[in-house]
């Protein structure tokens, strides 16, 4: 049994463990330079309740770039054990670092998250991950391990191995990221193998945001059940937010992370249920504790209190970004409602591509759509027919009417990593 007494704390005692552990946060991170200079003349015992973080400055992502390397650090450099880094790609890169404790800490949430949801020590987990700097995979591989599991760290692509690993292992678990995930289902027929017959019985799913409709895609293919989960980097990676056998919302391990919702534009807290920004605070985390990340991620805290018996808030899963919201002809668009309207129809294969187009002076929306192959035929009308059906279907959701291209299965490029599906070719027409 891998539990944690926090999971079920009376609200109560849970919000004053909160107000203890972000006084001693606040204590620690003015060893930080940045924070030093951030909270100067705070005092963390005015903090009498959780609701009292308000009175603290937000931190974003242009903070933690302008502090890289180690102006975020509380220690000693001699104190840590491990550092992820995002890529850096588009300028310089964020980095966070673990001492040991951190380390361990991480592991505990991840095996707390994987209990959750059915996973016990007899299981043999299979991680489909990409390792390295990147928080997934060694997140859940420690996770794993500390739970008890037979980890497989079979790493990312190369699906013919994966297939023979999980049946040479009898692997019950796999970490994939969603994307791969449908890619994979249609291999594993491909190389003629009945999912119904695989050992596996529970996919651990999450890394890029995706809708329900493309969860239950998933568990229809690979006939299992998919849990989803929440976690990024700047919060140690993994296992910030994990779904429960209910899957109905993911549960914020409130013990360890505070969490809130605003309105991006001004960051004020929305009402109880409406879709905002999600904020972090870490409670636990001593190397490089962080406080009031703004994540840029839109959720909601759900309503009620879940069958689970738990009694850590739940969020809803991502609806997107507040930094990808598309606007198109004065409408605000976010990626997954298209994805939501996509997924629903069951001539749509397991890929598609938005591109935005520039026609004259107007802006547009392109979506190529990958088609089953039993649906594309060589009939002109009903392949008309089809797309009229899907724009259509786009447009009820959106509110704008997209171009729609359909391409056969397995024809757009795959990453990777996480899903390319925004694509911006407005400056290259």
């Amino acid at each position: 049994m891998y539990y944690d007494p926090a999971e079920t704390l009376p609200r109560a005692e849970l919000e004053n463990l909160q107000a203890k552990r972000l006084r001693e946060v606040i204590k620690n991170a003015k060893n930080a330079p940045f924070y030093a200079e951030r909270l100067k003349g705070f005092d963390p015992e005015s903090i009498q309740n959780a609701s009292d973080i308000t009175a603290l400055p937000f931190t974003t992502k242009d903070d933690l770039r302008s502090q890289y390397p180690y102006g975020l650090l509380t220690r000693s450099l001699d104190d840590f054990v491990r550092l992820h880094a995002s890529s850096g790609t588009t300028g310089t890169p964020t980095a966070v670092f673990y001492t040991q404790k951190d380390i361990d800490t991480w592991a505990d949430l991840m095996a707390r998250s994987m209990y959750a949801v059915g996973v016990r020590r007899s299981d043999v987990l299979q991680n489909m991950s990409g390792y390295g700097l990147f928080t997934g995979g060694l997140g859940i591989h420690y996770g794993s391990e500390r739970l008890g599991c037979l980890t497989v760290p079979a790493g990312a692509g190369n699906t013919k191995r994966q297939i023979k690993l999980i049946r040479d292992f009898s692997v019950s678990v796999m970490h994939i990221i969603p994307s791969f995930a449908l890619y994979f289902a249609a291999k594993v027929r491909e190389e003629g193998y009945d999912p119904a017959e695989m050992p596996w019985r529970i996919a651990l799913i999450g890394a890029e945001p995706h809708t329900e409709e493309t969860r239950q895609r998933i568990e229809e293919l690979l006939k299992l059940k998919a849990y989803n989960s929440y976690g990024l980097s700047e919060m140690n990676g993994p296992g910030v937010a994990f779904e429960c056998t209910e899957q109905n919302g993911m549960h914020v391990w409130e013990d360890a992370y505070i969490a809130e919702i605003i309105d991006p534009a001004t960051g004020e807290h929305v009402a109880e249920g409406e879709i905002g920004e999600l904020v972090m605070t870490t409670l636990t985390r001593e190397g490089m504790p962080i406080i009031r990340y703004r994540t840029r991620d839109l959720t909601r805290f759900m309503p009620g209190e879940c069958a689970c018996g738990r009694t850590c808030r739940r969020i809803d899963r991502i609806a997107g970004r507040a930094d990808d919201m598309l606007i198109i002809k004065g409408v605000n668009i976010y990626p997954m409602q298209i994805e939501q309207a996509l997924m629903s129809m069951p001539e749509v294969g397991q890929n598609y591509l938005i591109e935005l187009i520039r026609e004259g002076y107007m802006d547009q929306i392109k979506v190529k759509v990958e088609i089953k192959d039993e649906y594309f035929v060589e009939d002109m009308r009903a392949l008309q027919g089809l797309q009229k059906r899907i724009a259509s279907s786009l447009c009820n959701e959106i509110l704008v009417t997209p171009r729609v291209e359909l391409v056969m299965h397995d024809s757009i490029p795959k990453s990777p990593g996480k899903a390319v599906r925004v694509v911006d070719l407005r400056d290259k027409e």
